[in-house]
């Protein structure tokens, strides 16, 4: 793909023209020019994701815009922002795109879009693109506007949703701290006129830590959780750190049963908007089950949530002891293949799984983090 393109502008010869020339010794031209002429070799190879990046006015937006054309304007006009899909755009694509880039919080799906926060702005905004513009989607300014944590996880999260679903995104940035996040298969820079290949790599690693919380941390997450905001007084809580920054949360209960009395079931787990996307509440949640079997305690927990009983299905360490209910896509699952028929059919879409996997090696450190000694 060649690029040849050049923007004329006439000067002006206006008296504060004049004056910024003799000020600056500026040599006076009737015609402006820029140009900008180079390769962009991506024709003949398989790609998902470009990255055309540099500094303020190096050239990005207007090398994008004359070789793939301009994107068109969202209209975000409705009282949630689920109504602003393209009305030919099902519930259940909806609900993929949304929670494959990390904008997991279902409450905020039934908000309109100008309370959203800025993170789920730019999480909302990528979904719709992706559903709605043809490839390759092209999103000038891509992270501009949010936090450079958020914008992070939330690169890490679209690149893995469009890898999987074959998408091609060009985004077009000044930010070079996204790129071991977004793993571009190609990087341009027009200000030196480069152009890489890349070679994929692992993302950055992550400092995590978890212990236990108050329960008026709760009261940080409650808005977030996709049933209610409600939490028993008798939970032990629990957070993951990310960089001493409190990330994910969960609350523990016992679970009384009229045959054993060492059930303990996971009541809450939530993750922050800005955090969402990295996988980090089934760390919080594995790592919790694996102390309390280190404890010879026995752990559960009970999602209804599609995304969670998926995500809890498909892991090893898990293992289905309860089918879930009414609930159009989940009847089926890897390790449960009953169908609901006739009467059979529960009125409650929660599934309940049990922890299989290993105990943690330390049991001083189990107890620790279980009971607090």
């Amino acid at each position: 793909m060649k690029i040849n393109i050049a923007i004329e502008s006439k000067t002006p010869k206006s008296v504060r023209v004049r004056q910024l020339e003799a000020m600056f010794d500026v040599p006076y031209s009737e015609i402006k020019t820029l140009k900008w002429q180079g390769e962009l070799p991506i024709e003949d190879w398989k790609w998902n994701i470009g990255l055309i990046v540099g500094a303020s006015g190096s050239g990005k937006s207007v090398i994008a815009k004359n070789l793939f054309g301009e994107s068109h304007n969202l209209k975000w006009d409705s009282d949630s922002v689920i109504e602003d899909f393209d009305k030919s755009i099902s519930m259940q694509e909806i609900t993929n795109a949304c929670m494959s880039v990390g904008f997991n919080t279902i409450p905020a799906w039934m908000r309109p879009y100008n309370v959203l926060s800025n993170g789920e702005k730019f999480r909302v905004e990528l979904a719709r693109r992706i559903l709605e513009d043809e490839s390759p989607i092209v999103i000038d300014e891509f992270t501009s506007v949010v936090d450079r944590q958020v914008a992070q996880i939330g690169c890490h999260a679209v690149q893995k949703y469009l890898r999987k679903s074959d998408k091609q995104l060009i985004a077009v940035s000044c930010h070079y701290d996204i790129i071991e996040w977004l793993q571009p298969d190609w990087i341009f820079e027009p200000g030196a006129m480069t152009f890489t290949r890349r070679v994929l790599r692992r993302r950055p690693e992550i400092n995590i830590t978890i212990g236990r919380v108050s329960y008026e941390t709760w009261k940080i997450f409650a808005p977030f959780h996709y049933l209610t905001n409600e939490l028993h007084k008798a939970a032990r809580c629990f957070g993951l750190f990310v960089d001493d920054r409190i990330a994910s949360f969960a609350g523990i209960l016992h679970r009384p049963h009229g045959q054993c009395k060492d059930i303990k079931g996971l009541s809450r787990l939530v993750t922050l908007p800005d955090y969402q996307g990295l996988g980090l509440a089934f760390v919080l949640s594995d790592t919790l089950a694996a102390a309390y079997k280190t404890c010879n305690l026995r752990f559960h927990t009970y999602p209804a949530h599609p995304a969670l009983i998926r995500a809890f299905d498909k892991s090893p360490k898990w293992y289905m002891t309860n089918r879930p209910g009414k609930f159009s896509g989940v009847q089926t699952t890897r390790k449960f293949k009953t169908k609901f028929t006739g009467m059979d059919k529960p009125t409650r879409p929660c599934a309940t799984f049990e922890y299989i996997g290993e105990s943690m090696q330390d049991l001083n450190a189990a107890k620790e983090l279980v009971f607090g000694v």
